[in-house]
């Protein structure tokens, strides 16, 4: 079994004058509270990555840097610029180019392009009430939320649209305030 991480940067500062190009937007406050608690709770449910795979982007970064903190993952991060404006294919693309050796690799990106691609990953209705679904992806993929996709593949070349199982979404507004 295979695990795929995806997260969405946390909550960035609105563009403005003193930050002309979008790809340089620092994370607001708000952002910097919610990039670590996620990162805590990926660690208290096992969410450790072996390959991160980030955009380039200013927010990106410090969403990864606080979220490692608390994850305390020795994994190295590959910033890849084709994430900054990432289409669902694309990021696709990206997923099965992954070396077989990664058995839970995070990505760390952008929408629509991360939404889109969870929701083209993950398969339709559960086996379990008890765990997300893709209707919970299309009502909100909020800044600094976390998709866990498992998939029962023997590599990363052989995913497929809707042939993960979505197993757990988090989104720091349901998380406990620090």
């Amino acid at each position: 079994m295979r695990r795929l991480l995806l997260l969405r940067h946390a909550k960035a500062e609105q563009a403005n004058k003193d930050t002309p190009a979008d790809a340089e937007r620092a994370l607001a406050e708000r952002g910097r509270r919610d990039a670590p608690r996620v990162g805590s709770v990926m660690r208290e449910k096992g969410y450790k990555p072996d390959l991160i795979l980030c955009s380039p982007s200013r927010r990106t970064r410090e969403t990864l840097e606080l979220a490692i903190s608390e994850l305390r993952s020795s994994a190295g991060a590959q910033f890849i610029d084709g994430l900054y404006t990432a289409s669902a294919q694309r990021i696709l693309a990206l997923v099965r180019q992954l070396p077989d050796a990664a058995k839970q690799p995070l990505l760390v990106g952008h929408n629509p392009g991360l939404e889109d691609c969870a929701l083209l990953l993950a398969s339709r209705g559960s086996a379990s009430p008890l765990l997300p679904t893709a209707d919970d992806l299309e009502d909100k993929f909020p800044t600094g939320a976390l998709a866990v996709l498992e998939f029962t593949i023997l590599n990363w070349r052989s995913v497929t649209p809707h042939s993960g199982r979505l197993v757990d979404f988090v989104r720091p507004k349901d998380l406990p305030s620090a």
